[in-house]
């Protein structure tokens, strides 16, 4: 196997050569590595920095450089799991270059879940995570962390996929990437929730093809029953920009407020906060101890999500102005107008055009056709 050498943070690894005129180069090697997710990696890395647990599991290594980066740049104790043989002894040879104290394991992700209890646990597969989360309800301690690629089952693009993963309809919305967030929690929820364990989101957000969780997980049925009270449904209008929420896991019939049509259910999901302030804060202060000056993209999406409100979905602005017959203005602007006739609105982190705000919809109209 041909390899390269990469550094990401103040980590240096070896991964596979990939074949780059290959429709999606990462799976042409024979141990998967994407460059592109190291965003993912870094807001990893800073994540567990401040929580701290005592024992992080990166349940599908690969080239190990989730489980390398935490062990090399926070001192956590790390275990590094890959089924793939060829995946394994590229785990031992960085884990020797780097002369890290690491436990590597070669073991089915289930099998080890089922086996052990590990304080926390990263699920990162290629695809879909909905195979490991049951297993994650008995073996992971209080942190789970969990990545999805599959972004078309979770934001409806593909509906019946979504479906059978997940157990909740999905539908594509001006709002789909909050749509797959919101999906991917509610199912953890329900997952978790049979083992009388509740979640509690820390730091959950959508960034191009992937969804990102980030939970503390408790013990109890009355954490398992608080988690599922957040779960229920948005109902999206067939016709305009409308949409409102539902708590509750049956779906009830709505009309549109705005323009009487039917309304399209969306769920069950996750209706609760997918950030905790105090979290998103200490990793604020804490961005620039990890290589200082590199960090920039991560340190904006961290104070993004700080402002974002909590209310579930959005609206695309630019799309919004478009339907009105209006050039869009600048979202300072229409953020400022908001607040000028009394009501909240925020950007949000997954967007550029997207806006949050309590205001009805014919308020926020009339704000973006204002000229």
């Amino acid at each position: 196997m041909e390899i390269r050498i990469v550094s990401e943070g103040s980590t240096t690894f070896s991964v596979p050569v990939q074949d780059i005129e290959g429709n999606f180069p990462p799976n042409t090697a024979p141990v998967f590595f994407n460059p592109r997710m190291k965003l993912n990696r870094d807001s990893n890395v800073l994540f567990y920095s401040v929580v701290r647990p005592v024992l992080y599991l990166d349940l599908m290594g690969a080239s190990g450089v989730r489980g390398l980066r935490i062990r090399n740049e926070t001192g956590i104790p790390v275990i590094i799991n890959d089924k793939n043989p060829v995946a394994v002894e590229l785990i031992q040879k960085n884990v020797r270059d780097l002369g890290l104290s690491i436990e590597v394991s070669r073991t089915d992700a289930n099998v080890l879940l089922s086996s052990g209890y590990f304080d926390a646990v990263d699920i990162d597969p290629f695809g879909s995570p909905a195979y490991f989360i049951d297993a994650a309800g008995r073996g992971a301690g209080r942190y789970l962390s969990v990545t999805a690629t599959d972004t078309a089952p979770l934001c409806g693009a593909h509906k019946n996929a979504g479906i059978r993963r997940y157990s909740s309809v999905p539908l594509v919305t001006h709002y789909h990437p909050e749509v797959g967030i919101r999906i991917l929690l509610g199912f953890v929820t329900r997952e978790i929730a049979k083992y009388d364990r509740g979640v509690v989101p820390l730091f959950c957000f959508a960034r191009e093809h992937y969804v990102r969780l980030n939970l503390q997980l408790k013990k109890g049925a009355r954490e398992a029953d608080k988690s599922l009270n957040n779960l229920g449904f948005l109902h999206q209008c067939s016709s305009c920009s409308g949409y409102m929420q539902q708590k509750g896991l049956v779906s009830k019939e709505f009309v549109c407020t705005y323009c009487k049509s039917s309304m399209i259910p969306i769920g069950p999901l996750w209706l609760g906060n997918i950030f905790d302030n105090c979290v998103l804060t200490q990793m604020l202060e804490k961005i620039e101890t990890l290589s200082p000056g590199s960090n920039r993209e991560l340190e904006e999406l961290i104070k993004t999500c700080l402002g974002e409100l909590t209310i579930p979905g959005y609206y695309d602005y630019h799309k919004l102005s478009k339907k009105l017959g209006v050039s869009p203005k600048k979202i300072s602007k229409i953020l400022l107008d908001l607040e000028n006739h009394g009501f909240f609105g925020s950007r949000v982190h997954c967007s550029g055009t997207g806006i949050k705000t309590d205001a009805p919809l014919h308020v926020l109209k009339s704000v973006v056709s204002a000229q």
